[in-house]
């Protein structure tokens, strides 16, 4: 199953040749055409990142720090 984040890997190559070409192929020169093609790439990887976050195991796992977890302790006296 395709998931998001390997449509993502997917479409910066694609957005990286594919747009630039385009944009080359339209009489934009090829330095802007890269630029915006990078632009654009940037764009898709920064959703990935930071809108449409991905979510590690630490989100799903219990805290380890809970109260309930562990006995309280006093503090060590180290004299």
């Amino acid at each position: 199953m395709t998931g998001y984040y390997d449509l993502v890997l997917g479409l910066i190559p694609l957005t990286l040749l594919g747009l630039s070409g385009s944009l080359s192929m339209a009489g934009v020169t090829i330095t802007s055409a890269v630029t915006v093609a990078a632009t654009v790439g940037l764009l898709i990887v920064g959703h990935a990142l930071f809108v449409n976050a991905p979510v590690g195991q630490e989100a799903t796992a219990p805290a380890a720090d809970d109260a309930s977890a562990s006995p309280q302790v006093g503090p060590v006296n180290a004299d």
